[in-house]
């Protein structure tokens, strides 16, 4: 049997996609705003990770923060996203529809399937906010996407690793289950004895300060409280941790 462990290391600037590989991940989720849950990268971003990393570049496909119940504009800009993808040479693609009243948007979320070609489509945790799991994911699996990222519809994967394993019970071959939301070195053991995956999803993130010599004590960016001389980036040393904690290597 395969007892191979797979890490997705969610990211949102090349350094941490390097550090992410360095470390022995399989494969990053790129991303902007991770302080919103991830909003799509720019062009140059992920043009440049592709011609940076040797592991799989999968990209989040998501307009704006918030809900994930997209105006019609919003998912046309999402249908042009994943063409810039495909025409990048990304690997993969993350997304995530529902309707209104809290169900997977299987119709558009097809058609974004269709538009991925040949690149991998996970479903990301916009399905951790929709109103049945059990529902949600027969939904998912007949939009033709291969992976559901989930925290097992609760605060962290840990404290939905029961839901995590029954999905992954239900879901059978049709479906690769992911374990993402708090995923760490000291938890990713128990979270697959727990769910039975072998996928899981971490940022694997510590700060980093800035270089920044001059710092200018009356003016501020960013929110209230916010420290802008520091940085959250993925560490090589965690994902290593993560990986050798699993009890397994990711497999290249």
């Amino acid at each position: 049997m395969n007892d191979s462990i797979a890490l997705e290391v969610c990211v949102a600037t090349l350094a941490s996609c390097l550090a992410a590989e360095a470390g022995g991940a399989r494969r990053v989720e790129l991303c902007d705003n991770l302080i919103e849950g991830g909003t799509t990268p720019s062009w140059g971003m992920i043009a440049l990770a592709r011609e940076r990393l040797g592991i799989a570049l999968h990209v989040i496909i998501r307009p704006r923060g918030g809900d994930f119940f997209y105006s019609d504009d919003e998912f046309e800009i999402m249908r042009r996203d994943v063409l810039a993808c495909r025409q990048l040479g990304v690997d993969g693609v993350a997304l995530g529809l529902l309707t209104a009243d809290g169900e997977v948007d299987l119709p558009r979320t097809r058609q974004l399937v269709e538009l991925a070609g040949g690149m991998a489509v996970t479903f990301h945790r916009a399905f951790d906010v929709a109103r049945d799991a059990s529902r949600a994911l027969e939904d998912v699996i007949a939009s033709g996407c291969g992976r559901l990222l989930t925290s097992g519809q609760a605060a962290n994967a840990l404290a939905g690793a029961e839901t995590i394993r029954r999905l992954r019970e239900q879901a059978g071959e049709r479906l690769i289950l992911m374990p993402g939301a708090g995923v760490r070195a000291d938890n990713i053991a128990a979270l697959r004895r727990a769910t039975g995956c072998r996928e899981f999803h971490s940022s694997a993130r510590e700060a980093v300060a800035s270089a920044m010599r001059f710092r200018h004590p009356e003016v501020s960016m960013g929110a209230p409280g916010q420290d802008e001389y520091a940085r959250l980036e993925t560490s090589a040393e965690r994902v290593r941790q993560l990986l050798r904690n699993a009890g397994g290597e990711a497999a290249r």
